[in-house]
């Protein structure tokens, strides 16, 4: 898929000149102080490969919701010292992403292979308006544009798409991997091809099911929104969550399925309880066994296992959201087991197995198999849009 774009291996000696990079370091803080590096380590194969070749790395991120103007609790300076611990490199702050501050920074501090990051791009009602004029300030700073940040991809910013336009763009290595990962998933994948859906609401995720169900040759529903699609099919779900004003839909997308030749894989057993609470007296039931006060929180041992039997004749699998309330136990028992055998197959090489999105990767994490997975996306909401079919903003920025 990268064929498209321009990559850093398209790059060769560039001394003299300056690298605008976009990063994603939206990271959680505590007290001040970042409390989880992982999207500043991600961005270090980017910055260290433009480094190598003699360029000044100037980072643009955003962080937060700063509305446009700025807010020193939204200060990107705190990323500045785990940043030069992990470089091993002093990385020069600019007070602001554009005018005299930066280009003091870039001019007077910056050596070749040095590092500076910029203050938070939304700290200016531009960035988000995407305004052809801050696209054009931030430009002025450097001499070619790298966005390494798939988790804003989706939006159609400044710093994202509108700088794209005017410099010459390329995909860093973190969105580089991204994007070959996921058109192994969904663009040009090996068949056949398995798809899982899982979470609360049916409504949030409908282009996505509506796309799937055209692209995949099983889909598997899970978690909250399978209720709804058991609910369609007159199944007596209890106190189950359920959206019932979209059970019309369901049947729809059960329709859909059938024309497409896309078997859907809904729950043939659940795991129930009276109550969402750890440790709570839980029990295994047939479909028409649950009783009215029962809250379906899980799939079934029966369920799990013709899901695990549709990973073991796929060669592809994509995964988006889990299939019970995971958070609380014993209720993180379908997940964690379907997460386990997708992550086995992928590490014997049986499978490509791409999974994203927020809960999906707590999920992943909390049944300790991210790493055993072929690709797991952290990128949420553009994740989300790619399974959706829809191009992202700044990604298409970037086609050569």
């Amino acid at each position: 898929m990268t064929a498209k774009f321009r990559t850093l291996s398209d790059l060769t000696d560039l001394s003299g000149k300056t690298a605008l990079v976009r990063v994603d370091f939206n990271v959680p803080m505590e007290g001040g102080k970042v409390s989880d590096d992982t999207r500043l380590r991600a961005a270090l194969p980017t910055i260290n490969a433009l480094r190598d070749l003699g360029a000044k790395v100037v980072l643009m991120a955003h962080f937060g919701r700063p509305k446009g103007q700025p807010n020193p609790e939204m200060s990107l300076k705190p990323v500045v010292e785990p940043l030069e611990l992990l470089l091993s490199t002093p990385v020069w702050f600019a007070e602001d992403c554009i005018g005299e501050a930066p280009r003091a920074v870039i001019a007077d501090d910056l050596a070749p292979g040095g590092v500076a990051l910029l203050e938070n791009v939304r700290f200016h009602g531009g960035e988000e308006a995407n305004d052809p004029a801050f696209a054009a300030e931030l430009a002025k700073l450097g001499d070619l544009y790298v966005n390494d940040a798939f988790s804003a991809a989706h939006r159609a910013h400044a710093s994202t798409e509108g700088i794209a336009r005017l410099l010459p763009a390329y995909a860093g290595e973190s969105m580089r991997r991204e994007l070959d990962a996921l058109d192994k998933a969904l663009g040009t994948p090996v068949k056949p091809v398995l798809g899982i859906v899982g979470g609360a609401k049916v409504s949030s995720k409908l282009d996505l099911l509506k796309n799937l169900v055209a692209r995949l040759d099983h889909l598997a529903i899970g978690g909250g929104m399978a209720n709804t699609f058991l609910f369609a099919q007159g199944v007596d779900i209890g106190g189950s969550l359920c959206e019932k004003d979209m059970a019309d839909t369901a049947r729809e997308i059960i329709e859909e399925a059938r024309r497409q030749g896309c078997e859907l894989l809904l729950p043939v057993d659940v795991v129930v309880a009276k109550e969402v609470k750890p440790g709570v007296e839980s029990g295994v039931r047939a479909l028409d066994r649950i009783a009215a006060d029962d809250l379906i929180l899980d799939a079934g041992p029966e369920t799990v296992a013709r899901l695990k039997r549709a990973m073991d004749l796929s060669k592809t699998l994509i995964w988006n959201g889990p299939l019970g309330v995971f958070e609380v136990p014993p209720f993180d028992k379908a997940t964690v087991e379907a997460a386990r055998h997708a992550a086995g197959l992928a590490k014997a090489g049986k499978i490509t197995a791409v999974a994203g999105g927020g809960d999906t990767v707590s999920a992943l994490n909390h049944a300790g198999v991210v790493d055993d997975m072929t690709f797991v996306s952290t990128a949420g909401g553009a994740f989300l849009e790619w399974m959706e079919g829809k191009p992202l903003p700044g990604v298409e920025a970037l086609k050569a």
